[in-house]
């Protein structure tokens, strides 16, 4: 079973959620905003894994994050559904995130 961390307002997270539960793919979801242990659990795994170095490059946080039974870390969900043929979806509760993301940063007057 993956587990997934991310959170319940990112975009990318909602969509690979639902997509995993369309498919019946076996994750556990961490919301990293849930909790403080959480949180810092996904903090240390960032910090320590290489599979982060694009995202960090990027001023992205790196979520969703995938982590398999065997510990491999991965980030791109879409290209791990594409690898077994399933198509990746994006719901409206995704586009809505993003909306409001995209809101908050032209009220702070800066990209995010």
């Amino acid at each position: 079973m993956l587990k997934v961390y991310g959170t319940k307002i990112c975009p990318d997270s909602i969509a690979c959620e639902a997509s995993f539960k369309k498919y019946g793919i076996g994750y556990e979801f961490v919301n990293i905003f849930a909790t403080m242990p959480d949180f810092k659990e996904f903090l240390r795994l960032r910090d320590a894994s290489p599979a982060f170095a694009h995202a960090k490059e990027q001023g992205s946080a790196g979520i969703p994050a995938c982590v398999k039974e065997d510990g491999e870390i991965f980030t791109d969900w879409e290209g791990f559904l594409k690898d077994q043929g399933l198509e990746p979806i994006w719901p409206e509760a995704a586009d809505q995130a993003k909306a409001e993301i995209e809101a908050q940063c032209d009220l702070r007057q800066h990209n995010c």
